[in-house]
């Protein structure tokens, strides 16, 4: 992954239950399965900067995303190097997924998204992903055994 511009989606997995406490955001429930977060990386260090922090477990709790990092593990990464922020594209169209449920304000405090966190009780697909948001992907895996290409 090169430190260039784009947007992402972060595919994170939860292996069970909780409830927890997002800053500002208040109390949120945890489920079996997984997450994906929608963000974009346009400052210094681009997507790799970005994504590395996402893959840190100690950090300062700065965004709402980082509140997760105890809770849920992030497995893969699929990205695009458009010169467009393209995160509110895609949380709006994730928004409209009869099949995902979207966290209600998280992620999105400074837009007019519904959320950028989005609950998929099985493994989302991302071919079919990569299809419905219009925009050709890349991914990069953690590792191989968490989260095999098909």
């Amino acid at each position: 992954m090169k430190s260039d511009s784009g947007t992402y989606l972060l595919i994170l997995r939860s292996n069970s239950k909780a409830t927890i406490e997002v800053g500002k955001l208040g109390k949120i429930l945890l489920k079996r399965g997984y997450y994906i977060y929608v963000g974009s990386a346009f400052g210094q260090g681009g997507l790799r900067a970005r994504v590395s922090r996402h893959f840190r477990k100690d950090k300062p709790t700065h965004w709402h995303i980082d509140y997760l990092s105890k809770f849920l593990t992030p497995v893969a990464v699929w990205y695009t190097y458009h010169q467009k922020p393209l995160e509110h594209k895609w949380a709006k169209f994730l928004s409209n997924m009869r099949t995902i449920t979207p966290i209600p304000g998280f992620g999105c405090s400074d837009c007019s998204c519904q959320s950028h966190l989005f609950y998929y009780p099985k493994k989302p697909d991302l071919v079919f992903l990569s299809k419905q948001i219009s925009s050709t992907v890349q991914i990069w895996v953690k590792r191989f055994t968490d989260y095999p290409v098909e």
